[in-house]
């Protein structure tokens, strides 16, 4: 009889998103595997999966992290340099901040009935040992779950380069030795594209970081017990590189390895 395939459940917002998941579930097929959409529409509480990917898109809810969305001192400080000018602004900004949430029209970046779905699965594959892969906002959610927090903007760490933010791999990030990643490359660096706005800050328990760029902007994270791996690139949007494949190869086969630990 031939064994069953690995049951990958990949998550993505109720609008959008098709595209990734359209080469997320091919790069999961190419690997071995079987994929699964799940979305806040359809979110199949109760499926069993084997391994889980948290995708990319809308920015993780500030307040799971106890960050306020509103404007910060610092910032206000950094914009009027008069202290006249501060004390008003310490009342105005965060007041015409509020005002504006409020009258804006709605579908902005935040999905949090995704955060909850994703919230629950992520912790679900940890309670039951699953792999666990975060592309990009996936890989912030997993640091917020786990204790982590994250810098909303990356301003401060391009001072000296531009931003790069393309589909094409033209950013450079360095791996640590010694990590899961580090292995599954089999390599010291590579190119990756960029699409993101945030980045992880403070690391969540558990977790250590597996590649920086230079301007030290983290670019992967991984468990250092169990097979929780996050990247803050989309590896899916670079089927025709061997190399990006390999994480999800090991993503398969370590859910297989699962399996068969659960036969025995």
């Amino acid at each position: 009889m031939k064994p069953r395939r690995p049951l990958v459940v990949i998550t993505g917002p109720d609008r959008g998103g098709w595209l990734a998941w359209f080469f997320t579930a091919l790069a999961v097929r190419r690997a071995g595997g079987r994929a699964v959409h799940i979305r806040p529409s359809h979110p199949c509480h109760h499926c069993r999966f084997d391994a889980l990917i948290v995708g990319g898109g809308a920015d993780v809810d500030p307040s799971l992290y106890g960050d306020f969305e509103g404007p910060g001192v610092s910032d206000i400080q950094a914009a009027e340099r008069r202290w006249s000018q501060r004390i008003f602004g310490y009342a105005f900004y965060p007041i015409l901040w509020l005002l504006r949430r409020m009258f804006q029209s709605h579908g902005g970046t935040l999905d949090k009935e995704r955060d909850r779905l994703e919230k629950a699965l992520i912790n679900r594959a940890l309670d039951e040992h699953k792999p666990v892969l975060g592309i990009c906002r996936g890989m912030q959610l997993i640091n917020v779950v786990l204790g982590g927090t994250l810098n909303r903007n990356l301003d401060g760490f391009y001072v000296e380069t531009p931003q790069a933010r393309s589909l094409l791999p033209v950013k450079h990030v360095t791996l640590k030795p010694g990590t899961r990643l580090a292995s599954v490359f089999d390599r010291e660096d590579l190119w990756v594209n960029a699409l993101h706005d945030q980045s992880v800050n403070k690391l969540g328990t558990g977790l250590r970081v597996a590649a920086c760029e230079a301007t030290g902007v983290v670019q992967a994270i991984e468990a250092v017990q169990g097979w929780s791996v996050g990247v803050q690139w989309h590896p899916e949007y670079l089927p025709q590189k061997e190399t990006q494949q390999r994480l999800f190869r090991a993503l398969v086969r370590a859910a297989a390895e699962g399996m068969e630990e659960e036969r025995a």
